[in-house]
């Protein structure tokens, strides 16, 4: 699927929920890709955050592009997590880290962003039922939202990822992380993947992560 196929998706969610156009924005997965794939899967079709798991290739894909873009602003980076504190040194370029899970890693975050001289915006995930996945529990969200804003970070919303091929139960936790997010008077909610982006939008996400859609044959 092409990117400006996955935009129109995006719009076309986005009219039958009633949003306004654009409110929904798309951040393309790139991990495992070369620059010169992302440029042109991703690039050539306009500006978009570039989601990234591993703190090493952010820091070897910025080194990249400023060795071979010169004059080119780098693209706006995002770390998609899960959140490995001991790789936090490496995303001194990071605009925004969706997948802070508790405290301490915020604490580490805050800790480098006084090194860096600028902090990274932030989103808690939230556990979304499944044990094998990462996130707080929803009835430790009001503390550690607390915990996480006295470090001095912005948290800035709420990410969830939904179970894979389970489209009622996708909905399900999309309605109630917004409804969360509401509850807690927070605006950004990045919820929705290849599979899901759709019914995510149609329940209120501002942040799509959409990787293999884009970069699939």
């Amino acid at each position: 699927m092409s990117l400006p196929d996955v935009l129109a998706r995006i719009r076309a969610a986005e009219a039958r929920a009633g949003r306004l156009q654009g409110s929904a924005r798309l951040v393309a997965v790139t991990k495992g890709h070369l620059l010169e794939e992302i440029r042109a899967r991703v690039l050539t079709h306009g500006d978009f955050p570039l989601g990234e798991n591993r703190g090493q290739e952010v820091r070897d894909k910025v080194r990249e592009w400023s060795e071979t873009a010169q004059g080119v602003p780098q693209p706006e980076w995002h770390c998609i997590g899960p959140l490995q504190s001991n790789k936090v040194k490496y995303l001194e370029r990071v605009a925004l880290i969706h997948a802070i899970e508790d405290v301490s890693q915020a604490e580490v975050v805050a800790e480098y962003a006084q090194k860096w001289g600028h902090a990274p915006g932030v989103l808690l995930q939230l556990h979304n039922g499944e044990a094998q996945k990462h996130g707080i529990e929803p009835e430790r969200l009001g503390a550690v939202l607390s915990g996480v804003r006295a470090t001095g970070l912005d948290v800035l919303g709420l990410m969830v990822m939904a179970p894979y091929e389970q489209p009622d139960e996708a909905r399900r936790i999309f309605r109630e992380t917004a409804q969360r997010a509401h509850d807690l008077g927070l605006a950004e909610l990045s919820m929705g993947m290849s599979g899901d982006f759709e019914t995510a939008v149609e329940e209120g996400s501002t942040l799509v992560r959409v990787g293999s859609a884009l970069f699939e044959e």
